[in-house]
């Protein structure tokens, strides 16, 4: 019976990646969980394009510092997918009140749980892990054998780069198992929940900085400089290169002080990690039971601005409270702000100090206003208390486009806004006022144009609408993404050029408009359209089925 628990809880705790409670009745969270899969398997077939075109005549060819920046590469990216991976399951490592109010009056054993948790936890780790490196794993380690060992060494090597991607993924998943354990035991439950979330954001930023921001310090130079011993103590991708060095047996002088760097951080966070897991067994679900999740807040926090009842007001503030009161949707929020920060870090590092550094910042402006929008829209898409939306189930009685106008004026508010105050501060210190009041009136003009275009089709009031994971293709959008990165590159060098004279300031400004107010008006054409506001993600059944339950019936009709 403790084996079939074990399997039934392992199953769900699995899939509880995306909150069950926000699917729609169609809703499956494989589907995004392949998605995710998908992103991870192609970036490791493109990184192995290289590998596959030199073939196996150049494994010999490669010099040592050129096979350790390569092996820093791949160890590093592995280190921030799984670190990505640690932060979006932060609140599936501990059980949680539901999982011990609904389990704890059953016949199931605490420790049952926490092995379920923990095989989940691990699992999961383990496919983000081996998807990263489902072809790498296998092509780059032939090219990491030393110069002049037999053929039996590539087995050494291969054995040697999963054993080092293993132990990074543990010590980065520990690291941060260790945090969350440590920050649960020290702080009283309600703090630790609102710390939770800022903690989780922290983190997520702090991985994608150092993975973008890092310096190159592969060669024996860079390695042995005692400048650089400091600032290799803080990176651990530095000691797992050192770590795989010492299982492939190319082991040199430099790498010594980061193997043992390696060995000494696996151990702490091991134990770390197995002291946080017992103290969560002993303590934190008792606490979970006796301390409450939410405590009633003062009552000068309930005091808001009164403004005129208006549909557009309404769905302001409420989207407002939502953003402030739902941890759940800051984080997703942040996360997708964070990923943006981390690509205009890997932008402006090349200009910084150069030339092209007004080109970078324009580019750069232009993605956080893109990726603000896009992330606060799918945000949007995520519903808070999703069995108390009939309340606004009876409460929409107005058109759909009087909610369209509502939900892209908050986007405008919530989304474009701070981005653009944002600039406006730095671009008036940066470039000459004329150059930056001109981008700055094509900044908003963009803005618009990207919110009505998230707006159209979406025929909702944020948060109230049942999600369906996987219903966008996620592995098509990671890569158009990194399409548009060098197309938004050569806009900004063409928009420089025009910003200089008074004509390219107006040419720029007259095309943008002219495509916002088409934007605009097919966004009122959409919603005019539309009958009714949609509370539930659903798949057209004609889609799916084409009715063909009724044999013969269109055939019929034809003839």
């Amino acid at each position: 019976m403790e084996k079939l628990q074990f399997r039934v809880l392992y199953r769900q705790f699995l899939l509880r990646v995306v909150d069950l409670e926000l699917l729609s009745a169609q809703g499956d969270p494989t589907k995004l969980l392949g998605q995710f899969a998908t992103v991870l398997l192609t970036f490791s077939a493109v990184v192995s394009i290289p590998w596959i075109f030199a073939g196996l005549g150049g494994v010999h060819r490669m010099s040592p510092e050129s096979a350790w920046t390569l092996e820093h590469f791949l160890i590093a990216t592995t280190m921030v997918v799984v670190g990505l991976f640690s932060v979006l399951s932060w609140d599936s490592a501990f059980p949680d009140r539901r999982d011990v109010l609904i389990l704890a009056p059953l016949p199931v054993r605490a420790r049952t749980l926490f092995l379920a948790k923990l095989a989940a936890l691990g699992a999961g780790l383990s496919i983000s892990m081996f998807a990263l490196n489902g072809l790498t794993g296998l092509l780059y380690p032939l090219l990491f054998t030393p110069a002049g060992s037999g053929f039996f060494h590539v087995f050494r090597s291969l054995a040697a780069y999963w054993l080092t991607v293993v132990a990074a993924a543990a010590f980065l998943f520990g690291s941060v198992l260790t945090m969350q354990g440590v920050a649960s035991k020290l702080l009283p439950r309600q703090l630790f929940l609102r710390v939770s979330a800022l903690l989780q954001v922290l983190t997520f930023c702090l991985f994608l900085s150092v993975y973008v921001l890092e310096p190159s310090l592969e060669a024996r130079a860079a390695l042995t400089a005692p400048e650089n011993q400091r600032l290799l103590a803080f990176l651990p991708s530095y000691w797992f290169l050192g770590l795989f060095q010492q299982l492939n047996g190319s082991m040199e002088p430099a790498f010594i002080p980061l193997v043992r760097r390696a060995w000494t951080g696996l151990a702490i966070v091991t134990l770390g990690t197995v002291t946080s897991v017992l103290l969560s067994y002993v303590h934190t679900m008792r606490r979970i039971v006796e301390e409450p999740d939410i405590l009633p807040g003062s009552h000068r926090s309930h005091r808001w601005p009164r403004v005129t009842a208006s549909i557009d007001n309404a769905v302001l503030l409420f989207s407002l409270r939502t953003l402030l009161r739902s941890r759940q949707h800051r984080v997703i929020l942040s996360l997708y702000l964070g990923v943006g920060f981390a690509v205009m870090l890997v932008l402006l590092r090349p200009a910084l100090g150069k030339e092209g550094t007004a080109v970078a910042w324009l580019a750069v402006s232009i993605l956080m206003l893109s990726v603000a929008v896009v992330a606060m829209r799918i945000v949007f898409s995520m519903p808070i208390t999703l069995r108390a939306n009939w309340v606004f189930r009876l409460a929409a009685l107005h058109p759909v486009v009087t909610y369209s106008k509502a939900v892209s004026r908050t986007l405008l508010l919530l989304a474009v806004a701070p981005v653009w105050i944002g600039f406006a501060a730095l671009f008036f210190f940066l470039l000459p006022w004329r150059v930056a009041a001109a981008h700055l009136v094509a900044l908003g003009l963009l803005g618009s144009i990207l919110a009505d275009v998230c707006v159209t089709g979406f025929h909702k009031i944020p948060f109230t609408c049942s999600y369906q994971p996987g219903r966008v293709n996620i592995q098509f959008a990671f890569w158009g993404f990194l399409v548009l990165l060098p197309l938004t590159r050569m806009a900004t060098n063409h928009e420089w050029k025009l910003l200089q004279h008074a004509n390219g300031q107006a040419l720029i400004a007259l095309a943008l408009g002219t495509l916002a107010l088409s934007a605009r008006w097919h966004t009122i054409r959409s919603a005019q359209s539309a009958e009714t506001m949609q509370f539930e993600e659903l798949d057209e059944a004609e889609i799916i089925s084409l009715q063909l339950s009724d044999d013969g019936a269109l055939l019929r009709k034809a003839l």
